[in-house]
């Protein structure tokens, strides 16, 4: 399993040839402007809520791909209703795809589309591939909800969200991966804006004082699982 960040809390993730895509909010963000678009691979685009740092790059991607656009009921209809490829799930429900089982678990947060209408309610995911399960937590606070993932999965990697404000903080997202029991995190959702921006050394101290290891990746750059 190959993982590669694109910023802010877009995620590339390649399984045995197949692509998937998390989130995609490249072609906005200024610190991602060496990331093209047009050459992304998507079999599969996963959205964890519609806020526009999460949505918008889905249409432009999925209509050269022809991906498959997975998410909760209301986002994946909206896309579905446009005419693009979908598969709607809803917390707790899980799916097996090519690329292995996928569920959508909880999050806590909100789910907008940039023009106000109603985005479901916001979830995160937990992929269980072949031989690698990963949790992608998408925006979220500290809950106790976790707790459930590890009763069912266990994780070879978190990713948290780290940037405050919006989502959790640092030392938020350390307990998080108690709760999960996954000491390997790779941090995102950090640095776009101004309300998120975080002290890299600092951050990863905080995890090292723990027992962690908390990993933050250029934008473009990948880690293998």
């Amino acid at each position: 399993m190959k993982i590669t960040f694109y910023g802010h809390a877009c995620i590339g993730i390649e399984v045995n040839d197949v692509h998937i895509l998390v989130d995609p909010f490249i072609s906005g963000n200024p610190k991602a402007s060496h990331i093209d678009i047009n050459t992304l691979k998507a079999d599969y685009i996963l959205l964890t809520h519609a806020h526009q740092d999460h949505i918008l790059d889905v249409e432009a991607i999925a209509k050269r791909t022809e991906a498959v656009i997975v998410s909760n009921y209301e986002i994946a209809s909206h896309y579905g209703n446009k005419g693009f490829n979908y598969h709607p799930m809803n917390h707790g429900g899980s799916w097996d795809f090519e690329f292995g089982t996928v569920k959508y678990v909880i999050a806590h947060h909100t789910s907008s589309f940039p023009d106000g209408s109603y985005g479901g309610q916001p979830g995160g995911f937990v992929i269980e591939g072949e031989h690698k399960n990963i949790y992608i937590a998408g925006d979220t606070a500290l809950t106790m909800d976790m707790k459930l993932i590890p009763m069912r999965t266990k994780l070879d990697l978190a990713i948290l969200p780290i940037g405050d404000n919006f989502t959790m903080d640092i030392e938020d997202a350390i307990i998080a991966s108690d709760f999960v029991e996954c000491d390997k995190v790779l941090g995102y959702h950090f640095d776009t804006f101004g309300y998120i921006e975080i002290n890299h050394e600092e951050a990863k101290r905080k995890f090292f004082d723990k027992g962690k290891d908390l990993m933050l990746l250029e934008i473009g750059a990948s880690i293998e699982l």
